[in-house]
């Protein structure tokens, strides 16, 4: 057995190895199993934080507008907080091993790199226009990696000033950081509706490109 298939008319042009159909039909992991599974958990994590924050938030505003409590989570101020601090380490943990592992591996820097400001532009207009390229998801176009290096940021963010707002007097120079702990409080809150709306567009863009879902399930 040679292992290719050859042509009857004995032309070695037409000569194949018989393992092409096998290498064809096989898909490169996209999404490795440690990006899966601190994706799902930060999902998770994140939703209980957005919701439970909600509901400290209507305890004590920061705008005329308070969220409908069929969005929030705990039922009251007591139990807000209790869902949020849960919600809260688990997302900490989780993010300090995102992090940890996406510098070990590499991951940031093949992803998110090189970044550039004509990059962006060029590949918002072409969104915009409708002509962003989704065929190779190994590689991210330069909208995304400005998203995702972004929300990195924001997350970081977010976290610091949680802290700041939980422990003003033992993190207080953390908190004058910041400018002071209503000044945190402002921070916190921008930094969630960030959030939100990166979810948003990260929700829409996995219904119309259900493959980047998949791979984000399965890897591949």
């Amino acid at each position: 057995m040679s292992g290719t298939t050859a042509n009857p008319s004995g032309d070695l042009s037409g000569v194949k190895p018989a393992s092409d159909g096998a290498h064809s039909g096989s898909q490169k992991l996209l999404q490795p199993g440690w990006v899966r599974i601190v994706h799902w958990v930060n999902a998770v994590a994140m939703v209980m934080m957005i919701m439970s924050g909600w509901q400290i938030y209507n305890a004590s505003p920061l705008f005329p507008f308070s969220f409908s409590r069929s969005i929030t989570l705990g039922g009251w101020l007591a139990g807000g907080l209790l869902w949020h601090f849960a919600a809260m380490w688990l997302l900490m943990v989780n993010g300090l091993v995102y992090l940890v592992l996406g510098l070990a591996t590499g991951r940031f820097r093949k992803k998110l790199l090189p970044l550039s400001a004509r990059g962006v532009v060029a590949d918002t207009k072409a969104a915009l226009a409708g002509k962003l390229s989704h065929d190779d998801l190994s590689t991210y176009n330069q909208v995304q990696k400005l998203l995702y290096g972004g929300i990195i940021v924001v997350g970081i963010l977010i976290v610091l000033s949680g802290l700041s707002i939980w422990k003003p007097v033992q993190f207080q120079y953390l908190t004058a950081l910041f400018g002071g702990y209503d000044v945190a409080r402002y921070v916190h809150f921008t930094c969630m509706a960030l959030i939100v709306g990166f979810l948003v567009v990260h929700v829409a863009l996995a219904i119309l490109v259900p493959k980047s879902l998949r791979a984000m399930i399965v890897g591949r």
